[in-house]
């Protein structure tokens, strides 16, 4: 199943889109990757989500990932009595670990942690940001704070701290319970929501290992301060707007939107744009105009995916949702601005050999113009690099391994397909251009680029490069089809099932 855009979709299952023939229909309106958000799904849910985007994956012969989020750590208000209060601006209001319920000038805050970090001068927000207060001094359990925007405010409400770095782990125990049923399902990427420094991502690091590849959630003010040793140490990278919205001033996200995509780019790291991005066609079959040019903006910045929310897991639209941005990034992509606008940007070149040779691969598809390129990866890092440099033809990620086939459905341009490690140097050109021509890649006359390492079948070991033409039989210039003792067909691979 070829996809006629690069950015990927990633859609989150829920109540409207969870049965195997809604799955299905995603998968072929558009979706590459699933999130599983574990804030609201069940372990026994989860297994069956993953089941069923296994079972309609291998349907379709289509590599579909799956992503599980995971909830992080959330900071709730006690109870009002009454269940809701009305606080005033600039009136002095209590957070106190007395458990009795509060009323409209005090309430329970039941995070201890919360009071030995926050400072007089810190902003409190409350209930998603639409309550804003300011604190005014510290005591032992007690925190006094100045109203600034007040409100109606209701038992149980979040509260979110931006100015304060807490002394909490980005896992908390749910967190911990639901990464090893993640883990024991075969998510292909963990999301960690509310990290806050690069720590964060090295603990999580030494419990996943090399299980799956970790999505790091930018959406806390102390992670922006914190970029680019969290950019080093993720696998790939999330632009929570929603979260990252209430956290810091809304008119700074579109500029943290881009600096986020520009360095995860330069890394040569997945980076998703999420939340709101359709978010009308929760209750309508079609999107306003300003959420059509939100998703353009995220395509024309070279985003690897945008991702949709509630719009796939509870809207009423979940297929003209997908088909809707399937369509939006078909015409950017076609759009003769694009080129320009997504190279807007050079990225300096990392000194090493794979990244020269990933390089030299664009560079020599830009001046042949050959159809496509073809990575041979056991982990997906040399199709990453080659995808760094977005090139505007097809990259097709060549791997025995059914995992990195998965994680790579996450990546700006790559199609993947299954096969075993070839034999030998002439095997391999041989076999990566019969794959190219019989699924549609290059006709006859065109050319491949086809990058590997030598020996082969050695992890990141990305050091050779070959520039192959293709006769009318599908096989490189050089050699014919006695070659083949099945007469110039490819048999069928062998490749690496990864339980799930």
């Amino acid at each position: 199943m070829r996809r006629n855009r690069r950015v990927k979709i990633v859609a989150t299952l829920g109540p409207a889109s969870s049965s195997p023939e809604m799955v299905e229909k995603l998968v072929h309106a558009g979706v590459d990757v699933f999130r599983v958000n574990m804030s609201h799904t069940s372990h026994d849910v989860a297994k069956t989500y993953v089941e069923t985007i296994r079972a309609v994956a291998e349907k379709c012969r289509h590599a579909v990932g799956v992503l599980c989020d995971l909830q992080g750590p959330k900071f709730r208000l006690g109870e009002f009595n009454g269940g809701r209060v009305f606080v005033n601006d600039g009136a002095e209001f209590i957070f106190d670990q007395d458990k009795t319920p509060g009323g409209a000038d005090r309430v329970f805050l039941p995070h201890p942690q919360i009071f030995d970090a926050v400072a007089p001068g810190h902003i409190l927000l409350l209930d998603d940001g639409k309550i804003r207060m300011r604190v005014k001094g510290v005591a032992k359990g007690r925190i006094a704070a100045e109203v600034i925007t007040g409100g109606a405010l209701a038992s149980r409400k979040g509260i979110s701290l931006p100015d304060t770095l807490l002394p909490v782990s980005a896992l908390t125990e749910k967190d911990h319970a639901d990464l090893d049923c993640s883990l024991a399902i075969g998510a292909d990427w963990i999301a960690l929501s509310f990290v806050q420094r690069h720590e964060d991502v090295l603990e999580a690091r030494r419990i996943i290992g090399d299980r799956a590849a970790i999505i790091v959630k930018i959406e806390k003010p102390s992670a922006i301060d914190d970029l680019d040793a969290i950019i080093a140490a993720g696998d790939g990278f999330m632009v929570a707007r929603g979260d990252l919205g209430v956290e810091m001033p809304v008119e700074r996200v579109p500029g943290l939107q881009k600096q986020i995509t520009r360095k995860a780019r330069e890394a040569g790291k997945p980076v998703v744009v999420a939340t709101q991005m359709l978010e009308s066609m929760i209750s309508s079959p079609m999107p306003t105009r300003a959420e059509v040019s939100d998703v353009a903006a995220a395509v024309f910045d070279g985003a690897d995916a945008v991702m949709l929310s509630a719009e796939s897991a509870v809207g009423q639209y979940p297929i003209e949702a997908i088909q809707m941005m399937d369509r939006v990034a078909y015409e950017v992509e076609s759009d003769p601005s694009y080129d320009a606008y997504v190279h807007a940007t050079e990225f300096s070149k990392r000194p090493t050999g794979a990244d020269a040779i990933a390089a030299a691969a664009y560079a020599i598809a830009s001046t042949v113009k050959v159809a496509a390129i073809l990575c041979y990866t056991a982990t997906g890092s040399t199709a990453l690099r080659v995808a760094r440099e977005r090139p505007g033809l097809p990259v097709i990620g060549l791997t025995p391994i059914e995992s990195t086939a998965r994680r790579l459905s996450l990546v700006w341009g790559v199609q993947t397909v299954l096969t075993a490690d070839p034999e030998d140097l002439a095997h391999m050109v041989r076999k990566a251009s019969q794959i190219a021509f019989e699924e549609g890649f290059v006709k006859a006359g065109e050319g491949l680029v086809i990058t590997a390492g030598v020996p082969l079948g050695s992890p990141g070991a990305t050091n050779m490069i070959r520039l192959a033409f293709i006769d009318e039989h599908g096989l490189p210039d050089g050699h014919t089809p006695d070659e083949f003792p099945t007469g110039g067909k490819r048999r069928t691979p062998a490749v690496t099932k990864i339980p799930t």
